[in-house]
């Protein structure tokens, strides 16, 4: 892993965080897109976050690592982590850790790293046989 600034992926990055906050605002009442897209799409927003400051050769892991991270952060959200760490309701620290845990997200998460990992696996492929 080096640190390495990519335009691309930062671009991607600010464009899937505009869908997010469009989701959360203006799509909120969509209960499909609010509850399930959302959680599929963030994982795709830390990848690409991730790829925008270091050049990591082994996209397979780092997606593993990610699909663990969520997964983390979900399961601390089942012992109230942002409440016991004084977040205030309402405030950013609370709304980006979360406060339900809930099983539907974890699926979310992974089906997100899946869709991650054959797009990778896809474009390997591409590069291959080019």
């Amino acid at each position: 892993m080096k640190l390495k600034f990519s335009l691309k992926y930062f671009l991607l990055t600010i464009t899937i965080f505009l869908v997010e906050v469009l989701i959360a605002t203006k799509l909120k009442h969509i209960f499909f897109v609010r509850a399930y897209l959302g959680d599929v799409i963030v994982v795709i927003l830390i990848y690409t976050f991730i790829k925008s400051f270091f050049k990591i050769e082994n996209n397979e892991k780092l997606i593993l690592g990610i699909l663990i991270f969520s997964f983390l952060v979900e399961f601390a959200q089942y012992f109230n982590i942002a409440e016991k760490l004084g977040f205030r309701e309402g405030s950013l620290m609370y709304i980006v850790i979360g406060n339900s845990f809930s099983w539907i997200d974890i699926l979310c998460y992974a089906v997100g790293c899946l869709l991650l990992f054959l797009f990778v696996k896809l474009q390997k492929n591409n590069i291959q046989n080019n």
